[in-house]
Protein backbone atom coordinates (compact mmCIF):
# COMPACT_ATOMS: atom_id res chain seq x y z
CA UNK A 1 0.00 0.00 0.00
CA UNK A 2 1.19 3.61 -0.66
CA UNK A 3 1.30 5.99 1.81
CA UNK A 4 -1.52 9.00 1.53
CA UNK A 5 -0.51 12.43 2.38
CA UNK A 6 -3.42 14.52 4.34
CA UNK A 7 -3.70 17.65 2.70
CA UNK A 8 -6.09 20.99 3.36
CA UNK A 9 -8.68 22.56 0.83
CA UNK A 10 -6.86 25.14 -0.04
CA UNK A 11 -3.86 23.28 -1.23
CA UNK A 12 -5.57 21.10 -3.62
CA UNK A 13 -4.02 21.68 -6.90
CA UNK A 14 -6.60 19.31 -8.94
CA UNK A 15 -9.10 21.36 -11.51
CA UNK A 16 -11.73 19.81 -11.21
CA UNK A 17 -13.11 20.16 -14.22
CA UNK A 18 -10.58 17.74 -15.68
CA UNK A 19 -10.34 15.57 -12.42
CA UNK A 20 -14.22 15.02 -12.37
CA UNK A 21 -15.15 15.61 -16.05
CA UNK A 22 -12.35 13.94 -17.88
CA UNK A 23 -10.59 12.09 -15.39
CA UNK A 24 -13.57 10.42 -13.73
CA UNK A 25 -13.69 9.61 -10.07
CA UNK A 26 -15.04 6.50 -8.07
CA UNK A 27 -18.12 7.03 -5.39
CA UNK A 28 -17.44 4.39 -3.01
CA UNK A 29 -19.52 3.69 0.35
CA UNK A 30 -19.95 0.47 2.60
CA UNK A 31 -23.01 -0.97 4.49
CA UNK A 32 -22.64 -3.65 6.62
CA UNK A 33 -19.56 -4.40 5.96
CA UNK A 34 -19.64 -4.30 2.27
CA UNK A 35 -18.31 -1.87 0.24
CA UNK A 36 -19.94 -1.11 -3.50
CA UNK A 37 -18.68 2.00 -5.92
CA UNK A 38 -19.52 3.23 -8.93
CA UNK A 39 -17.94 5.84 -12.07
CA UNK A 40 -18.85 9.10 -11.95
CA UNK A 41 -17.70 12.55 -14.26
CA UNK A 42 -20.53 14.74 -12.93
CA UNK A 43 -19.91 16.79 -9.94
CA UNK A 44 -17.95 19.81 -8.28
CA UNK A 45 -16.53 21.30 -5.46
CA UNK A 46 -17.01 24.67 -3.82
CA UNK A 47 -18.20 26.37 -0.51
CA UNK A 48 -21.55 26.00 1.04
CA UNK A 49 -23.12 26.27 4.35
CA UNK A 50 -19.30 27.65 5.38
CA UNK A 51 -17.87 24.11 4.31
CA UNK A 52 -16.10 22.90 2.20
CA UNK A 53 -18.01 20.71 -0.02
CA UNK A 54 -18.48 18.25 -3.05
CA UNK A 55 -21.66 17.82 -4.73
CA UNK A 56 -22.25 14.39 -6.71
CA UNK A 57 -24.98 12.88 -8.56
CA UNK A 58 -26.42 9.21 -8.85
CA UNK A 59 -29.42 7.89 -10.50
CA UNK A 60 -32.03 6.03 -9.07
CA UNK A 61 -31.51 2.68 -10.16
CA UNK A 62 -27.59 2.75 -9.34
CA UNK A 63 -26.83 0.23 -6.82
CA UNK A 64 -24.07 2.30 -5.26
CA UNK A 65 -27.05 4.77 -4.02
CA UNK A 66 -28.53 1.83 -1.44
CA UNK A 67 -24.87 2.19 -0.04
CA UNK A 68 -24.57 5.76 -0.41
CA UNK A 69 -28.23 6.15 1.31
CA UNK A 70 -27.11 3.49 3.76
CA UNK A 71 -24.02 5.95 5.04
CA UNK A 72 -23.05 9.13 6.61
CA UNK A 73 -19.84 9.14 4.94
CA UNK A 74 -18.46 8.00 1.52
CA UNK A 75 -15.28 8.95 -0.60
CA UNK A 76 -14.33 10.12 -4.23
CA UNK A 77 -11.38 8.89 -5.37
CA UNK A 78 -9.51 9.75 -8.35
CA UNK A 79 -7.24 6.79 -9.72
CA UNK A 80 -3.96 6.69 -10.96
CA UNK A 81 -2.63 7.03 -14.69
CA UNK A 82 -3.64 4.02 -16.53
CA UNK A 83 -7.25 3.02 -14.77
CA UNK A 84 -9.34 4.02 -17.58
CA UNK A 85 -10.46 0.17 -18.51
CA UNK A 86 -11.29 -0.31 -14.83
CA UNK A 87 -13.15 3.14 -14.49
CA UNK A 88 -15.35 2.21 -17.50
CA UNK A 89 -16.13 -1.02 -16.20
CA UNK A 90 -16.65 0.18 -12.97
CA UNK A 91 -19.07 2.30 -14.37
CA UNK A 92 -20.77 -0.28 -16.92
CA UNK A 93 -21.30 -2.97 -14.02
CA UNK A 94 -23.68 -3.46 -11.01
CA UNK A 95 -22.27 -4.79 -7.93
CA UNK A 96 -26.01 -6.37 -8.07
CA UNK A 97 -24.42 -9.14 -10.60
CA UNK A 98 -20.75 -9.22 -9.25
CA UNK A 99 -17.83 -8.67 -7.21
CA UNK A 100 -16.92 -5.95 -9.29
CA UNK A 101 -14.26 -4.36 -6.99
CA UNK A 102 -12.36 -7.90 -6.47
CA UNK A 103 -12.43 -8.11 -10.66
CA UNK A 104 -11.24 -4.53 -11.47
CA UNK A 105 -8.33 -5.69 -9.40
CA UNK A 106 -8.78 -2.76 -7.15
CA UNK A 107 -7.40 -2.95 -3.06
CA UNK A 108 -10.32 -1.52 -0.61
CA UNK A 109 -8.13 0.58 2.17
CA UNK A 110 -10.35 2.51 4.52
CA UNK A 111 -10.28 5.82 6.09
CA UNK A 112 -11.98 7.26 9.42
CA UNK A 113 -13.82 3.89 8.88
CA UNK A 114 -14.44 5.10 4.96
CA UNK A 115 -13.46 2.84 2.19
CA UNK A 116 -11.55 4.06 -0.71
CA UNK A 117 -9.16 2.42 -2.86
CA UNK A 118 -4.77 2.25 -2.89
CA UNK A 119 -4.81 2.77 -6.83
CA UNK A 120 -6.09 6.25 -6.00
CA UNK A 121 -3.89 9.57 -6.56
CA UNK A 122 -6.86 11.86 -4.35
CA UNK A 123 -9.36 11.09 -2.15
CA UNK A 124 -11.91 12.79 -0.70
CA UNK A 125 -13.55 11.30 2.63
CA UNK A 126 -16.65 13.24 2.64
CA UNK A 127 -19.54 13.13 5.01
CA UNK A 128 -23.34 13.48 3.79
CA UNK A 129 -25.19 16.83 4.36
CA UNK A 130 -27.64 16.94 1.71
CA UNK A 131 -30.09 14.68 -0.60
CA UNK A 132 -32.34 15.54 -2.79
CA UNK A 133 -33.61 14.00 -6.51
CA UNK A 134 -33.70 16.60 -9.48
CA UNK A 135 -37.34 17.68 -9.90
CA UNK A 136 -37.92 18.09 -13.80
CA UNK A 137 -39.76 20.79 -13.51
CA UNK A 138 -36.71 23.07 -12.49
CA UNK A 139 -35.12 22.85 -15.34
CA UNK A 140 -34.66 26.52 -16.58
CA UNK A 141 -33.17 25.28 -19.92
CA UNK A 142 -35.49 22.72 -21.25
CA UNK A 143 -33.62 21.36 -24.03
CA UNK A 144 -31.96 19.10 -20.98
CA UNK A 145 -34.41 17.46 -19.29
CA UNK A 146 -35.54 15.57 -22.55
CA UNK A 147 -32.22 15.27 -23.40
CA UNK A 148 -30.76 13.33 -20.58
CA UNK A 149 -33.52 12.19 -18.96
CA UNK A 150 -35.20 10.40 -21.27
CA UNK A 151 -36.52 7.50 -19.02
CA UNK A 152 -37.29 9.90 -16.49
CA UNK A 153 -34.81 8.72 -14.23
CA UNK A 154 -33.64 12.27 -12.71
CA UNK A 155 -30.45 12.13 -10.65
CA UNK A 156 -30.30 12.75 -6.93
CA UNK A 157 -28.11 15.58 -6.02
CA UNK A 158 -25.61 14.93 -3.04
CA UNK A 159 -24.23 17.49 -0.89
CA UNK A 160 -21.20 16.45 1.19
CA UNK A 161 -18.75 17.89 3.50
CA UNK A 162 -14.90 17.33 2.58
CA UNK A 163 -13.57 16.09 5.53
CA UNK A 164 -10.66 14.68 4.42
CA UNK A 165 -8.52 15.47 1.28
CA UNK A 166 -5.77 12.91 1.04
CA UNK A 167 -2.91 12.46 -2.04
CA UNK A 168 -0.01 10.24 -3.21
Amino acid sequence: MNTFKTIKPEELSENAFSTIGKDWMLITAEVDGKVNTMTASWGGLGVMWNKDVAYIFIRPQRYTKEFVDGSSHLSLSVLKEGFRKELTYLGTVSGRDEAKIAKAGLTICHEDGVPYFDQSKLVLICRKLFAQQLDPSCFVDKDIEPKMYPNKDYHFMYVCEVEKIMIK
